[in-house]
């Protein structure tokens, strides 16, 4: 009362794509821990795909690439170089796995092919799922998150299978934001 600042609450999906295509329509996505995507016309969103978590889907984010990893880490089905470096990084057992999955960085490998594939197979999975069911040829594509910033390039090669160019790759939306409301209030 005393500042008299109107404030609102939104979704990280409208912080993404305000601090990405900031006022222009574009398809805004995150990937990270989870995914999701919009369309936003440049104020608002219009359509969203909706992110069926980490149970029921959420391709393309860091919970669904840690899923198949320890899966097929826990199968033998894992490279072993790869089986040595994550028992040599978390020493855990399989109790002790979902604990150390959700809380512990998962090492980066991509010069091992099977770690390359796993990252590749998940983003494109995300492009199927999620960005095909926008008119995704029509709209410039943005992504926000560490994940998709982490694997910026395996990113973009996914989108060249898809005939796209990424116009933006951000870690955070703050940038963006600061800007968007500098303009907007």
């Amino acid at each position: 009362a005393q500042f008299k600042t109107p404030i609102s609450a939104e979704s990280d999906l409208l912080a993404a794509a305000r601090g990405l295509p900031i006022d222009k329509p574009g398809i805004a996505c995150i990937l990270g821990t989870g995914s999701n995507s919009c369309l936003y016309d440049g104020e608002r969103i219009i359509k969203n795909v909706r992110s069926a978590g980490y149970i029921l889907g959420d391709e393309g984010s860091g919970a669904a690439m840690g899923r198949r990893f320890l899966s097929d880490y826990l199968k033998n089905l894992t490279p072993k170089d790869l089986c040595d470096a994550f028992h040599e990084k978390f020493k855990v057992t399989p109790d002790e796995i979902m604990d150390s999955i959700y809380n512990h960085p998962f090492p980066n490998h991509l010069d091992n092919k099977y770690a390359f594939n796993l990252v590749y197979e998940e983003l494109m999975r995300f492009f199927q799922r999620n960005i095909i069911q926008y008119d995704y040829k029509s709209y410039p594509v943005y992504f926000m998150g560490n994940l998709a910033y982490t694997y910026a390039d395996i990113l973009d090669l996914v989108a060249k299978d898809f005939g796209l160019n990424i116009e933006k790759t951000e870690k955070s939306p703050m940038q963006g934001l600061i800007e968007y409301h500098s303009i907007y209030g």
